[in-house]
């Protein structure tokens, strides 16, 4: 197949303001997911989707860069856009804000593409706080592999173990994190957007219970990643530390 990887981008952002262009260990952002993109197999080229011309300025220095209207309401509605304009058979849509992405969770999403219009990609939970956190989307999934729901909520609800600790619950079942990552066969990402939001959608505000409530199957793809997002400013030094353990290592690699 024919596919391509589009990263939307955009300049405003409430908890951090122009965070494509910010530099991480001397690199912007955007810059590092891009060079994380070209490293899947699958991709055959990656694209920076933005409504900001500081951005696209910065980004046109390293690849491809389509601007987008700056009213869409979602990042699938903004990487449509580009589709629609793009000879391509799928779309792979990566998040912009995580600069470590692993090049081969890509490739799984990209490759469920084969057999499905949709695709996406979850991992285990490991800790209580995602368990009890509404910001970490859970995802139960059918004995093929499709999504069959996702939620802000704990799901499912484990009731022989209902009054026990958040521990002793997650032993019980093995629950799955989302991460937001996408695969779309390209006529399916533009019928997609032309649905109305759908009411699961508006209650959750995941879009991607607009696919599922208009009979869109999504194949979930379970990696063993779990994403380091840059949500706010102090995330970069953690990614900083992140970058420079990895150079360490492969420092050790090569002396040895």
């Amino acid at each position: 197949m024919n596919i391509i990887g589009i990263i939307p981008a955009r300049y405003a952002s409430t908890r951090f303001p122009g965070k494509p262009l910010h530099l991480i260990a001397g690199q912007s952002l955007i810059q590092r997911v891009v060079e994380q993109c070209r490293k899947a197999k699958s991709l055959r080229e990656v694209i920076v989707a933005t409504d900001d011309e500081r951005i696209a300025v910065v980004a046109r220095k390293f690849c491809r860069v389509e601007m987008t209207r700056a009213d869409h309401p979602s990042g699938s509605d903004r990487i449509a856009e580009v589709a629609a304009r793009c000879h391509c058979d799928a779309v792979v849509n990566i998040q912009g804000d995580e600069p470590l992405i692993d090049p081969t969770v890509i490739d799984a999403v990209a490759d469920a593409l084969i057999g499905s219009e949709m695709s996406t990609a979850a991992t285990a939970i490991r800790s209580e706080e995602e368990y009890d956190s509404p910001n970490v989307v859970k995802v139960v999934v059918s004995a093929s592999g499709r999504a069959l729901y996702f939620s802000r909520r704990t799901i499912p609800f484990v009731r022989d173990a209902a009054s026990r600790s958040s521990s002793e619950q997650m032993a019980a079942f093995s629950f799955l994190k989302h991460l937001g990552l996408y695969g779309y066969r390209r006529e399916t990402l533009l019928r997609l957007v032309k649905f109305p939001v759908s009411p699961l959608e508006n209650a959750e505000k995941l879009e991607q219970l607009r696919a599922l409530e208009n009979d869109i199957q999504i194949a979930v793809v379970t990696v063993n990643y779990d994403s380091v997002g840059v949500d706010v400013p102090e995330d970069v030094a953690r990614v900083e530390a992140i970058l420079n353990l990895e150079l360490r290592k492969a420092g050790k690699k090569s002396s040895s």
